[in-house]
């Protein structure tokens, strides 16, 4: 079975919570308005379950994980603010039909590391967190309750771009910039910081930890080893096609890359000119060891 672990869908709670705000992150009818970006025109046909089911069959994919949109920023907000957003995604989420499952969310201003434990006992695949909340050693150190639970579990992380900081730029700017920098920062943060607290997690970068595996010879040449490629830590495709996912591949073998479309913003390529066993592995067997851990 084909899986795509990386789709964002917007259920009515969740919709009706951000249009009750009236600061950002917020919805004016269907304009969101983020502090650190432009105005978006959300098309209410993107969140919608029946269209987007049927794409997926389309598409060949039997199960597709959904999350709540890092860069809303919804996990930073202070706790009161955070909660009903929060509750808001998780009762949409846990209600999705097939073939959908969901990536729970958490607060960061407090760690609600039972809250997250009985959202997962619910049938939640694993963790979503933002990149921004792991990006050092402090980060790590304040997020370990939430990741201890995971380990505990066995469940996946999933690392996503959070916000991105406001800037005079193109409409493209912020998924080129600063989502790129912080997953590249993000992957190496787990190398340093979170490999050796969490030595049984299993983490799964987005769009592909923004190319960061492809500076391995540049990492060796500073010190930081040669040659080692760590067998539970993922990155997923979203928004790249076959040049990215070859080099990819180049540098960190086919293992431990899994395919993510990030719809209703980009698509899965039909072709990562991989090859059929390559293809397998992406879009199978890996995302399916990302989950359980099994092959």
């Amino acid at each position: 079975m084909q899986i795509d672990v990386h789709q964002h869908l917007w259920g009515p709670a969740f919709l009706d919570a951000l249009r009750r705000r009236t600061a950002t992150p917020r919805l004016d009818g269907w304009t969101l308005l983020l502090a650190g970006e432009a105005p978006y025109d959300v098309d209410p046909a993107d969140h919608d379950p029946r269209r987007r089911a049927d794409e997926a069959a389309q598409d060949g994919v039997g199960l597709v994980l959904t999350s709540l949109s890092a860069p809303l920023g919804v996990e930073s907000l202070p706790p009161d603010q955070a909660a009903p957003l929060l509750d808001a995604y998780h009762a949409d989420a846990l209600a999705l039909p097939e073939p959908f499952r969901a990536w729970a969310a958490a607060g960061l201003a407090e760690n609600d590391a039972p809250a997250l434990a009985r959202l997962l006992d619910q049938g939640l695949v694993g963790l979503q967190l933002p990149a921004t909340a792991l990006l050092d050693a402090a980060g790590y150190e304040r997020c370990a309750p939430l990741l201890t639970v995971l380990e505990e579990r066995g469940l996946p992380l999933f690392v996503h771009p959070g916000p991105a900081p406001a800037a005079d730029g193109p409409a493209w700017w912020p998924a080129l910039v600063p989502y790129v920098h912080q997953m590249h920062a993000a992957w190496y943060a787990f190398r340093a910081f979170g490999r050796p607290r969490h030595p049984g997690l299993r983490v799964c970068f987005a769009l592909l930890a923004g190319l960061a595996p492809l500076h391995g010879e540049r990492f060796a040449a500073r010190g930081g080893g040669r040659g080692l490629v760590d067998p539970n830590a993922y990155v997923e495709t979203s928004s790249y096609g076959p040049r990215a996912v070859d080099a990819t591949v180049r540098a960190i073998g086919i293992d431990t890359i899994v395919s993510g479309s990030d719809r209703p913003y980009a698509r899965i390529p039909r072709d990562f000119g991989v090859g059929d066993a390559a293809e397998h592995a992406i879009r199978v067997a890996n995302p399916h060891r990302l989950l359980t851990g099994k092959d």
